[in-house]
């Protein structure tokens, strides 16, 4: 006799009144205030389709992860993520929250600049420094993160030219059993690289090696990686400490924890089982604590988190502009909203939520953005309910890279909000206009006049 597939039991909550063919109502009631204040009232000041940030979320979410880490751990330090959303009012929230800054390119770098941030608290990462951005770091006393030994290197060679040491960690990679292994950045903790970088940084006059540097991955479903990478940074602080009598003032663990969005894919909503901000926590002070450090001797703890300090902070608001059915008969609704603006659904299934109260009836849609490219795909498949042209929804959790990695394309990027603690509504960044684009441009003199 064939052994039965075993099925995890599942209960599932009913809804009341009769189903139609596609199923019962959508389990989630419609969005239509974002901290009290109206979506309508926001898209009629400020258009469609428009972001919202929410500040306090923001800064409940820093706060939240900052007591995870300092009831666990005694010296912590969080470094705001630029490459995540470097919007100032955004940067700036997070440095009135006592977050650094933490680049990974010279504009990021000059950008935590002009919000006011020390040289001294701002945090160099990245394979792409070139020999300008290494002597603006240098010269403002930043902490440099060596990625590769060109970039050793040129270090040395600038500040030969300067007469000034520089601050500098290294990146390590490593085998955390998280596959595929995150190799292209750094150097090999298993194979050697590390310790010849380091014998090298230890051995010269021209840098002072002040910290070890790891980021394993990005969207990391599994808190026991950072344990495993904390215990192999830890070994290698203290072997450093064993060899040179030299101390390491920081340990860095990158960022790459996941929010609650739900990766495409997934066979659970993210909310219910992506990791928490605690079980990270838990993973590297513990890995940390346990290590063999000497007491006294605990070196300060750097975070670097990005997106799961605001992805849940931050919503994209659209318009119906059509539906349609697809020559397979399932329905199609098409929103002002595309993947041009929010790149993120390449990843994840964002959760969507109407923006007014809607019937019962629903029905499993595509949703589609305004651009002339068949991959501009909202959502492949969710249960809405029957969304008219004018109508409008809310796309949640969008927090994080949809308002840096953003394009121009075919459309102009959208004007952004930040709701503030007492619900006033402040516009952070304008609408793009066609002069936005014709003022960087040039035309040649024979290009400038023709006849049709």
């Amino acid at each position: 006799m064939e052994k039965q597939k075993y099925e995890r039991p599942l209960i599932k909550k009913l809804e009341s009144g009769m189903p139609n063919k596609f199923g019962t109502r959508t389990g989630y009631q419609p969005t239509t205030h974002i901290e009290n204040v109206p979506v309508k009232d926001l898209i009629k000041k400020y258009d469609s389709p428009l972001f919202v940030i929410s500040e306090k979320q923001i800064r409940n979410n820093v706060r939240k992860a900052k007591q995870a880490f300092e009831t666990r751990y005694p010296k912590v330090q969080f470094a705001w993520s630029y490459k995540t959303n470097y919007l100032d009012a955004v940067c700036r929230t997070f440095h009135q929250e006592g977050s650094w800054a933490e680049v990974v390119s010279g504009f990021e770098f000059s950008k935590a600049l002009n919000n006011g941030v020390n040289g001294s608290k701002i945090i160099f990462n990245g394979p792409g420094k070139s020999d300008k951005d290494l002597k603006m770091a240098i010269e403002n006393n930043a902490l440099i993160h060596i990625d590769h030994l060109e970039e050793f290197y040129s270090i040395r060679q600038i500040t030969e030219k300067l007469n000034k040491k520089a601050k500098v960690a290294i990146r390590v990679n490593m085998d955390t059993g998280i596959y595929p292994m995150w190799d292209r950045f750094g150097f090999n903790y298993e194979n050697g690289q590390a310790w010849d970088v380091l014998n090298k940084i230890i051995r010269t006059d021209s840098m002072e090696l002040v910290g070890l540097h790891t980021h394993i991955g990005t969207f990391m479903l599994a808190a026991s990686a950072y344990s495993a990478a904390a215990y192999k940074l830890a070994d290698l602080a203290v072997s450093i400490r064993k060899k040179y009598n030299h101390e390491i003032k920081y340990i860095d663990m990158g960022g790459g924890f996941s929010s609650k969005n739900t990766l495409k894919g997934a066979y659970l909503p993210g909310q219910d089982v992506n990791p928490s901000i605690d079980e990270f926590a838990e993973a590297i002070t513990s890995a940390l604590i346990n290590s063999n450090f000497e007491k006294g001797h605990l070196p300060i703890l750097i975070l670097e988190t990005g997106r799961a300090l605001i992805d849940d902070t931050s919503y994209l608001l659209g318009t119906v502009l059509s539906n349609k059915r697809l020559s397979d008969g399932r329905r199609s609704t098409i929103l002002d909203a595309g993947v041009n603006i929010l790149f993120t659904s390449f990843w994840y299934d964002h959760k969507i939520t109407p923006a007014q109260p809607f019937t019962q009836y629903t029905e499993d849609t595509v949703l589609y953005g305004p651009l002339c490219m068949n991959i501009d795909v909202v959502r492949n498949n969710v249960n809405l309910p029957l969304l008219n042209k004018g109508e409008h929804v809310v796309i949640h959790n969008v927090g994080a890279y949809n308002m840096t990695q953003w394009m121009q394309f075919i459309t102009l990027r959208p004007r952004i909000v930040m709701i503030d603690e007492k619900e006033q509504v402040s516009l952070l960044r304008e609408r793009e206009t066609l002069s936005n684009f014709l003022e960087m441009e040039s035309v040649p003199e024979h290009l400038k006049t023709f006849d049709l």
